[in-house]
């Protein structure tokens, strides 16, 4: 069976050897950096499936790193952090961050987040559905490439962003509960974290704005649910 591979980020030496020694305990390969900048530099090399990434690092911090690889990949990101306010959180999550902790963590709720991010990443790559295409408007998501493309354009959505939209188009017309999205998307662990989903309905609706014509595509139900309508 393939071992996960898990990178860390963090300007604290005890914290990346603590947090290193840990997973491989637990069966993940890691690799350690010290900087922003060395984990981008070391990320083709490692080609990590997560990777664990410290906000508070000087020059470089963990937004900006989280940034500049939002622009070319969707590995799988859980920011660490000793704030917690939470618009650092809600931050995190816009930029693209799969899940949050707060400093200090135990190392139960650590390997909790970290296995449930890789599950629910693993998840989406097994058995191609019968429909390979899902339709919103002039939007195609391709199943099969799981990917989004306008016309000759593509649409980049994140992993989880992708699942979400899929999910719900594949309810067109039924309303469905922040519950079942949690559970079904981020998993049982999150059936209570609203914060999550309507952070991540903002940035699927974002991307759609730019080009769908005007209407409401995705409908909220408030302290409910949302639903896709008026698809094509």
């Amino acid at each position: 069976m393939k071992k996960h591979k898990i990178m860390i980020v963090d300007d604290e030496p005890k914290i990346l050897r603590f947090i290193a020694a840990n997973l491989k305990s637990a069966g993940y390969e890691t690799a350690t950096c010290a900087s922003g900048a060395e984990a981008l530099e070391a990320l083709d090399l490692f080609d990590p499936d997560l990777i664990l990434l410290d906000v508070m690092m000087p020059g470089m911090d963990g937004f900006e790193v989280l940034t500049r690889l939002r622009t070319y990949t969707d590995v799988a990101v859980i920011i660490l952090t000793a704030r917690s306010n939470s618009s650092d959180k809600v931050q995190g999550l816009n930029l693209g961050a799969d899940d949050y902790l707060t400093k200090p963590f135990s190392l139960d709720e650590l390997f909790a987040r970290v296995s449930a991010v890789l599950r629910r990443f693993d998840r989406g790559s097994g058995q191609i559905p019968a429909t390979k295409e899902l339709r919103l408007g002039p939007v195609v998501v391709n199943l099969a490439q799981r990917r989004a493309w306008n016309g000759d354009s593509e649409i980049k959505f994140t992993d989880t962003e992708y699942k979400l939209l899929v999910q719900l188009l594949q309810h067109e017309g039924k309303v469905l509960t922040h519950e079942q999205l949690l559970t079904e998307i981020w998993g049982s662990e999150y059936r209570d974290d609203v914060e999550y989903l309507r952070v991540t309905i903002a940035r699927i609706r974002q991307k759609l704005k730019a080009v769908l014509p005007e209407g409401q595509w995705i409908v909220t139900y408030p302290g409910v649910g949302y639903m896709i309508q008026n698809s094509g």
